[in-house]
């Protein structure tokens, strides 16, 4: 170790191989620093969709493994909450339903969730009002302006299985007096999330069963919320899963994740981050493929020194561990100083947002957001210094075959 800490930071006879060896720290520091940062704003932007969707989602729901209802007792609620992480269990109503305004009808989501649900969501948007109340709905901003709606009007609100004891009645007149279109008023509009912006209506989950026709004990599932923290997120899916593999509950509910309901929007940011990992890992690559010359340069360069060490009793597998080592130092401190470097500026940004989104009158933020994760880190920094080694490996060979060549006895002496 001391001899490749003297060949890689000692002053070098030939300039060209200082040159080359400060090409290869410099890259590997900008692209383990580039690399780090497009992470985190990346991590910032799925944290920020997160934020948004727990407002009205929970981060998991136990739902019925068979059919859309399933009973929920207080028996339940409690041993759901029991398990450690939860520290709510709410059951809700949901649903497709259709909303037929003046101008137009709409395919809308309706869900009903409870009072400690509504005054969460409530404090969570700031609002001095409530968003319903047991009589009324909240629609989304653009489902309001697609079907000109504003607080206070009417609408009917219906499940499609209206429509089909429509043609049942047909056939069947008893089924008539079930053919009640409910008619509700329009307590607010929200503006939360896009996707909820566009075809949500939220309202009492009372309200919510009356208009999807379910009985009064049964609900569509219970939503389930932990830490607010999302690095426990996993840690609480785990929990749950186990807990109903332990109880032998398999057959009766599946939990479902945040991510796994909105598999299309998290999967794409998911394959966003990962794909810019590959891309700028190459500028990586390409720094540490530097580091072949540099070491070669290098071992040609101390082919006597090689060979008084090997005069010293140095064998083979030594020369190979010096230039790899070579190249793991310069692998490693060109890591460090880029993950520094990526930690300060993403903890400025994070802290002071300096670097502003290009329309940020068009977000709900001003800045570029940014989610540092340990993860992240230790996966870039031990990816780089894997390859330094890598690379390494030609040079080191190429030093142990000049240490051991007969000819340059003859040089030497």
């Amino acid at each position: 170790m001391w001899i490749a800490q003297r060949y890689s930071f000692a002053r070098k006879r030939f300039r060209v191989i200082n040159i080359i060896s400060a090409i290869s720290l410099t890259g590997i520091i900008l692209g383990v620093s580039t690399l780090l940062i497009v992470m985190s704003v990346l991590n910032g932007f799925q944290q920020l969709a997160w934020d948004l969707f727990v407002t009205v989602e929970s981060p998991a729901q136990i739902l019925p493994a068979k059919g859309k209802h399933m009973k929920v007792p207080d028996s339940l609620l409690a041993r759901v909450a029991a398990i450690k992480g939860v520290t709510s269990a709410e059951p809700f109503a949901e649903g497709a339903a259709i909303l037929s305004g003046e101008e137009s009808g709409e395919l809308v989501m309706i869900k009903g969730i409870t009072k400690s649900a509504h005054d969460r969501l409530t404090q969570q948007a700031g609002r001095e009002e409530p968003f319903f109340t047991s009589e009324t709905v909240s629609v989304g901003e653009m489902l309001a302006y697609k079907a000109s709606l504003a607080p206070t009007q009417q609408v009917r609100i219906f499940s499609p299985e209206l429509i089909s004891l429509g043609l049942q009645s047909l056939s069947q007149p008893y089924l008539l007096p079930a053919l009640t279109f409910p008619v509700v008023q329009v307590g607010s509009v929200f503006s939360l999330q896009r996707i909820f912006n566009d075809h949500y209506v939220l309202t009492s989950r009372e309200m919510a069963r009356k208009i999807l026709l379910q009985k009064e004990n049964l609900y569509s599932g219970i939503d389930v919320r932990g830490s607010d923290d999302r690095s426990t997120h996993a840690a609480l899916i785990r929990n749950l899963r186990s807990w109903i593999q332990e109880n032998k509950l398999e057959d009766t509910y599946v939990i479902r994740p945040l991510e796994e309901k909105y598999r299309d929007i998290f999967g794409v940011m998911e394959i966003e981050k990962w794909v810019s990992f590959s891309v700028l890992m190459l500028v990586i690559v390409v720094a540490a493929l530097s580091l072949t010359g540099s070491l070669t340069m290098t071992a040609i360069d101390k082919r006597k020194e090689l060979f008084y060490l090997r005069c010293l009793g140095l064998e083979k597998p030594q020369f190979l561990m010096v230039f790899i080592m070579e190249g793991g130092m310069i692998g490693f401190a060109g890591t460090l100083i880029g993950a520094a470097a990526a930690w300060a500026i993403c903890f400025i940004q994070d802290i002071y947002g300096v670097v502003e989104l290009p329309s940020k009158s068009a977000f709900i933020i001003e800045a570029y957001p940014v989610s540092m994760q340990i993860s992240d880190f230790l996966i870039v920094s031990g990816t780089t210094v894997v390859i330094s080694l890598l690379v390494s490996l030609y040079p080191a060979f190429k030093a142990a075959g000049i240490a051991s060549s007969k000819n340059l006895a003859d040089k030497a002496n």
